[in-house]
């Protein structure tokens, strides 16, 4: 079933895998459950990618749902770099 918010479609199990690249079942679901939209996915693509159009002259932290899903894609990342300092 698909779910509209401000005219946008929520995104599916197969929207995320599409755009941000295999993850974890549990990664997919909590992505879900942050009802993002598309475009709010292919922005977090963006932040993963480092295109500095979509961050800004300042580069400012993604924040709302595209910061939710950032720090739910990268937390594996932020882990590892804790364990190997």
């Amino acid at each position: 079933m698909t779910t509209l918010t401000g005219g946008t479609r929520k995104v599916t199990h197969d929207d995320i895998l599409r755009i941000l690249g295999e993850m974890s079942d549990a990664k997919v679901a909590a992505i879900e459950a942050t009802g993002a939209t598309l475009s709010e996915l292919e922005e977090v693509s963006a932040w993963i990618a480092g295109e500095d159009d979509v961050m800004g002259e300042l580069e400012k932290p993604a924040a709302g749902i595209v910061g939710e899903v950032y720090e739910i894609v990268t937390a594996d990342e932020v882990e590892e770099e804790k364990d190997r300092l």
